[in-house]
């Protein structure tokens, strides 16, 4: 186990410390000086009356320091007047007598306090300019390191000194810490594959959707394999300064070398990793220049350096070939969504720490959080507690979690946004020919719940959440979801007319447009271009986009469109049909949403029991 070295002393500027003390103790002795020194408040009298006086026998003392006198009068212990002499002549040859009854004492006068003033005036401020001159030349140099350490790697280190973590903490993800244990015993025991004539692989690529712990699994493997773990994220490779990422990437690699056996984890590679030949900056780019140093310090000259990469992107489909081909990222590891046991799993270890109700079922909250990531789940767990902390609740609740997973997943409810009669009567009539159209089509989801409360960007919601978690969806479900997603433009038209539509349904439309798009282009669903795909790629690729022609003629585009075209007026054709067939129900469920706003699963099943399937809007294989 390679340890981490210690970490310097921090640099602190010395000679500036040391001459603000100096300078303060310098102020500090002359203030005790001036403190300690008696403030005399003596009166000044002439010379003459002090002598005249002195003969008379009116003065006890006479203190003589240089031309300075300081005269105690007859009753006084102390002086209290002052006076100067000639200095060319003594006092007694200014008027004293020899036999005057006075104390004549002559002492050396005293200049320690002139000689430290002008100390102080001539070398505090010396003192001062080369503190401040020594500063800057601190700072220009601070400068000069930080310039010379433009192009150092700025990966973090965890190591010994960080909590680490271990499979065992990650709920889920099964078959991706089966991939990755591999590569955990093969840091941990590399004698035994290289025994074999085995080689360790060079990197190993984490595949998934946005949330679903691609670094929290690079950081399991580095916790179970006991080794030092540099973590970077591509972003931070690249400079507006050419040669900085890869300047960046050579210095992190040699690091890692000193550390081997060590993981270095590149987060967001796509970042850096694209594929080259953009047509822009040519082979000088900046971005090209990061990621051909990586591919060479990866499958280069030197090898058996015993550092694993990993790296996560949810975009493998931009990444350069020469980057995911054997010798570099020779593993692949697609980290999927999580199903519903992983779900319930994730959920127990973000409720854990979290008082909750006796009542709390979270495998009933898993059964309904189909398509959420492990990020999305956490989020859920933490609004809950929010929520339940806004209501002063010592415990939460399942109403918490239902509030906190609708806020999550369709956007928080806006109360506050007042609506018309009028407005409120057109949003129940369209969110219940949604609801109407897909509780009778057989292949639609079950309608969850329906409100006519403004929720997130949306006037109403009508929810359909799958019974079960699927791998797959075919024809017939592809052509409900369309007819649903109609039904409350549909229900618009059948109530106010045909020029009663409003842009209420300018989401759905979008929706479905989408879909249908799909259907035809990447699932060959269409009916004359049935099983042809006609793949898109909207990664990003600007130039790319720009320097190539689609990958299909003018004719195959008109073709897309006209099937796109038929999907959406089959589905808009359906739903009429369902709707003309059910007023009854229609208008019993938009009553009610007047009335009560939201109606839950079984109130709208209750509501709508009366509703059939006409058979006009069956599909037909």
């Amino acid at each position: 186990m390679v340890k981490k070295a210690p970490l310097p002393p921090k640099k602190t500027n010395n000679f500036v410390r040391l001459s603000l003390f100096w300078a303060l103790l310098v102020f500090g002795l002359l203030a005790v000086y001036a403190l300690t020194t008696p403030n005399e408040q003596l009166t000044n009298v002439p010379l003459s009356s002090v002598i005249d006086r002195a003969n008379k026998g009116e003065i006890t003392k006479i203190e003589l320091q240089g031309n300075e006198l300081k005269v105690t009068p007859e009753g006084s212990d102390v002086a209290t007047e002052r006076s100067t002499k000639d200095p060319s002549a003594s006092l007694q040859e200014q008027g004293l007598e020899p036999d005057a009854d006075v104390e004549l004492q002559i002492s050396t006068p005293s200049n320690t306090s002139e000689v430290l003033w002008n100390l102080a005036i001539i070398v505090i401020p010396v003192i001062l300019i080369a503190a401040f001159f020594m500063y800057m030349m601190r700072q220009a140099q601070g400068q000069n390191n930080q310039a010379m350490g433009f192009g150092k790697s700025k990966a973090k280190l965890y190591g010994e000194d960080k909590t680490k973590v271990v499979f065992a903490d990650i709920a889920g993800n099964d078959s991706a810490k089966q991939d990755l244990e591999e590569v955990v015993d093969f840091l941990k025991n590399p004698k035994k594959y290289e025994g074999l004539g085995a080689k360790i692989p060079k990197g190993v690529l984490l595949v998934g959707s946005p949330g679903t712990g691609k670094t929290m699994l690079a950081r399991a493997v580095a916790g179970e394999a006991n080794v030092p773990f540099f973590s970077i994220s591509g972003s931070e490779f690249v400079e507006m300064f050419v040669g900085v990422g890869a300047s960046r990437v050579r210095d992190l690699f040699d690091q890692a070398k000193k550390s081997a056996p060590c993981i270095i984890f590149i987060d967001e590679i796509d970042a850096v990793g694209r594929r080259r030949g953009s047509g822009m900056g040519g082979g000088h780019d900046e971005r090209e220049q990061t990621l051909n140093q990586i591919l060479v310090e990866m499958d280069g000259f030197e090898t058996g350096t015993n550092v694993i990469v990993l790296a996560a992107t949810n975009r493998a489909d931009v990444l350069d070939p020469a980057l995911l081909r054997p010798g570099r990222f020779d593993r692949r590891t697609n980290i999927m969504l999580p199903e519903r046991k992983d779900r319930e799993a994730i959920l127990k270890v973000h409720f854990k720490n979290k008082p909750v109700d006796e009542s709390v079922n979270l495998d009933k909250l898993a059964a309904k959080t189909a398509g959420s990531s492990g990020a999305d789940l956490a989020n859920i767990a933490n609004e809950a507690a929010i929520v339940a902390a806004r209501r002063d609740a010592k415990k939460i609740s399942n109403a918490d979690i239902t509030e906190a997973f609708e806020k999550v997943a369709i956007g928080p409810e806006r109360k506050s946004k007042v609506m018309s009669q009028k407005d409120k009567e057109l949003t129940a009539y369209h969110e219940a020919g949604h609801a109407l159209v897909g509780h009778v089509l057989p292949d639609s989801d079950p309608v969850h719940k329906v409100t006519i409360i403004p929720r997130g960007g949306t006037g109403g919601v009508t929810w359909f959440l799958p019974p079960e978690d699927t791998s797959y969806t075919n024809v017939y479900e592809f052509k409900d979801i369309l007819a649903r997603a109609l039904g409350g433009r549909i229900a618009e038209k059948l109530v106010n007319g045909d020029d009663g539509i409003t842009t209420g349904a300018g989401s759905d439309l979008r929706k479905a447009t989408e879909i249908a798009r799909d259907m035809v282009i990447e699932q060959g669903m269409g009916t004359k271009l049935r099983d042809q795909v006609f793949h898109e790629d909207n990664g990003g690729m600007v130039f790319d986009k720009i320097t190539h022609e689609r990958p299909y003629s003018n004719e195959t585009a008109r073709a897309i469109d006209e099937e796109v075209s038929t999907l959406i007026k089959e589905a808009a054709h359906r739903a009429e049909i369902v709707l003309k067939n059910n007023m009854t129900s229609l208008q019993k469920l938009a009553d009610a949403l007047l009335e009560q706003e939201t109606i839950e699963e079984d109130g709208v099943v209750e509501l709508l029991k009366d509703a059939k399937l006409p058979k006009e809007a069956k599909l037909h294989a």
